[in-house]
């Protein structure tokens, strides 16, 4: 058996090349209708025929092999840079067979590289309905390397596809006998200097590395110097060379067009997606349309989720109440009942709600909606510093900042892309919507508006669009303060709208339901039991004196009196105010308490910085230690509307409802999102520059909202 061979998957975004990754691999990597989907390379294995494997990396799309942003340059530096690891034996370009002419500039640049290639046309079906026929024998003769039509949605063409890996492999194919075009006339003497310098160059090759001889980090210091000395030689316009190369290039492929492809009369009817987009980018009609999509989406999270929602925390208590009954009275029953499974109840019933969401993002990307929702608001992000690439960012911020800050490296402008960094934690990202959901069911009621809007989903909408909003607010200021001098446009293919695929769905709702439960869960399991043993022991010279005083009063009380209950619910809030959770949670709460926070809130912020939906853990397990084990069958909800201040006054009013929740749409509370910023930007400065502003902003706007509503 020899041994794996390295493919590469290249193409234009939206090409179906993620889609032919799943389906050769069988990797579960997500698939989308936008580009920028791919940001990092990613790789898998596939057997292709007995005794045949293969390493397949998946590479963002580009449109050219001139590098415009972060992910391009991947693409690039896997291509040109012959000392990379993930250097290919052979390319798979993925070809739009409905936008053909565009994708064959790409397909003719990595042809002259002098790689083994194979072109898989895809979209066939569009291309018919467009009119569009493909001779793909005549395809075949003019480029010089084997052409396959695939529908790897469908699974069709890829057995094909991997015999003609299979004959690439085995010598049969080889890189094209002739260059696409004339490439060593664009600079002649440049390029005989560079591949004296670079042997292993190709003339289109070196043509590469002659423009980007600065950029190209294998290149030795000997190697640049000669580069640079013929460059000056020979006077190297490098502008002048890449238009005369765009420009035979599309020549070439305009004379294959005319012999190998039969297109429709261009003034034939439109097709059905763009007769939807008549109406869906409409000027008016367009936004509308956005803004009933996003409520629908909301009012879902609350309307499909609440069912399975109760059944879920009715479950956790009546387990709870059982428990402490069945089990022994001791510490280990204690650590068990009220630290870990109290932990585990306060974020395993946001589940539902987390796999709605993402299902509901899936089918908008699925369906090419997500695309269009850049187009419209295109406008609004340029005037405040960023253009439509940076709405894909922020969307997917909905989901989790950090995939969506590493989704910026589409965004070539430098002040775009950092402007877009600053404010994409400002949206309200999935680790939220648990505070969210708790909160709004304390202190919003459950009643509907014109008899049919819910007003519990309007706030949560309100909250998802104030993030939006105040993230466009801060870009703006931002503007002013970033000093980066570079012109931008906005280039976005809309893709065809398609029907979601429902398996793709369902996979996307289980895995990040796993996602979910398995690195959240173990992070606010871990924080429930530090904070157990935190919330039931103290220093010894406060608890001390505390047992004996409460065991004298409780023996000197009638058994199962109602003055009994009450001294031993006073113990245990007295225990749990002098425990070290106590005493941390009274330290900060003259800073919080004007935000109308008490202390137990106060330690919930603080634990909760290792990711925000530990907040729902830290209440929980809180709650449970300082109650009566025999109220453990009690949901968090009931526990937190029934706890009091010491004067009397309920802690969880409107007015704090609405405080703690503007506080988490604004606070940073999340040590992932820093990372990533830090390894994005490579600097500390720029996610301190973040956890400043953004805390400065929760404090200020939850400070002037409970005052308003107290």
């Amino acid at each position: 058996m020899q041994a794996p061979i390295n493919i590469a998957l290249v193409g234009n975004p939206n090409s179906g090349k993620s889609s032919l990754f799943n389906a050769l691999t069988g990797l579960n990597q997500k698939v989308s209708n936008f580009p920028g989907v791919t940001v990092d390379k990613k790789t898998g294995t596939a057997n292709i025929v007995s005794g045949l494997s293969a390493n397949i990396i998946d590479l963002p799309g580009t449109y050219s092999l001139y590098p415009k942003s972060a992910d391009e340059y991947v693409t690039y530096d896997v291509l040109i840079n012959p000392a990379n690891e993930d250097t290919p034996d052979m390319v798979i370009i993925v070809a739009d067979a409905s936008n053909l002419k565009r994708n064959l500039l790409f397909c003719s640049q990595i042809i002259d590289l002098k790689f083994p290639v194979i072109i898989a046309l895809t979209m066939m079906d569009i291309a018919r309905k467009k009119g569009v026929e493909i001779d793909i024998d005549g395809l075949e003769r003019e480029l010089g390397v084997p052409v396959v039509a695939i529908n790897p949605r469908k699974n069709k063409g890829v057995s094909e596809l991997k015999k003609i890996i299979e004959l690439t492999a085995r010598g049969n194919y080889n890189a094209a006998p002739r260059d696409f075009i004339s490439n060593a006339a664009l600079a002649e003497n440049v390029i005989a200097d560079v591949k004296k310098a670079v042997p292993s160059c190709s003339d289109y090759g070196a043509l590469h590395v002659a423009v980007n001889t600065e950029e190209l980090t294998f290149l030795n210091a000997g190697q640049k110097q000669a580069i640079r000395q013929s460059l000056q030689n020979n006077q190297f316009n490098k502008t002048k060379v890449q238009a005369e190369e765009i420009m035979q290039r599309y020549n070439r492929i305009k004379h294959i067009m005319k012999s190998s492809v039969v297109e429709a009369d261009p003034l034939q009817k439109q097709l059905r997606s763009e007769k939807i987009d008549d109406l869906l980018l409409h000027r008016f009609w367009g936004y509308v349309i956005l803004l009933v999509v996003m409520f629908l989406l909301f009012q879902s999270i609350f309307w499909l989720a609440s069912y399975p929602m109760d059944a879920i925390e009715a479950g956790f208590g009546e387990l709870s109440g059982w428990l402490t009954k069945v089990l022994p009275d001791n510490k280990i029953t204690d650590v068990f009942v009220n630290g870990i499974l109290a932990g585990i109840s306060g974020f395993a019933v946001f589940v539902p709600q987390i796999m709605i969401l993402f299902g509901l993002i899936t089918v908008l990307e699925d369906t090419g909606y997500m695309a269009r929702i850049s187009f419209l608001t295109d406008r609004l992000m340029r005037q405040v510093g960023l253009n439509g690439k940076s709405v894909m960012p922020l969307i997917s911020g909905v989901a989790c900042a950090v995939p969506a800050i590493m989704a910026t490296r589409t965004i070539e402008n430098k002040k775009e892309r950092l402007i877009t960094i600053l404010v994409t934690p400002l949206m309200s990202c999935s680790a939220r919507l648990p505070i969210y959901t708790m909160m709004i069911a304390l202190v919003i009621p459950d009643k509907r508006i014109f008899g049919f809007l819910g007003l519990q989903g309007l706030v949560m909408m309100g909250l998802y669009l104030l993030g939006f909003f105040m993230a466009i607010l801060i870009a703006a200021v931002m503007k002013l303060f970033v000093k980066i001098q570079e012109k931008s446009y906005f280039i976005m293919e809309l893709p065809v709208y398609r029907a979601p695929r429902w398996k793709n769905v369902g996979t996307t709702m289980v895995e990040k339901a796993k996602i979910f439960i398995t690195d959240a869960g173990k992070v606010i399991v871990v924080i429930s039991v530090v904070l157990w043993f935190l919330a039931s022991y103290g220093p010894s010279g406060r608890m001390e004196p505390l047992h004996a005083k409460y065991e004298k009063l409780i023996a000197a009380a009638p058994e199962g009196s109602p003055e009994a209950e009450e001294l031993d619910r006073q113990f245990r809030s007295e225990k749990l105010a002098h425990s070290y959770a106590g005493i941390l949670g009274h330290a900060i709460e003259p800073a919080i308490r004007p935000l109308g926070f008490d202390w137990k809130i106060g330690i919930a912020l603080i634990t909760s910085f290792a990711a925000r939906e530990v907040f729902v853990g830290t209440m929980a397990t809180l709650y449970s230690v300082g109650e009566n084990p025999d109220d453990n069958n009690a949901t968090l909800r009931e526990k937190m509307a029934s706890a009091k201040w010491p004067d009397g006054r309920p802690v969880y009013t409107l007015a704090t409802g609405l405080s703690l929740m503007l506080f988490y749409a604004f606070a940073m509370q999340c040590m992932s999102t820093m990372a990533i910023v830090k390894r994005e930007t490579k600097s500390w400065k720029i996610p301190f520059i973040q956890l400043g502003y953004m805390t400065a902003l929760a404090y200020i706007c939850s400070l002037i909202i409970f005052n308003i509503f107290r």
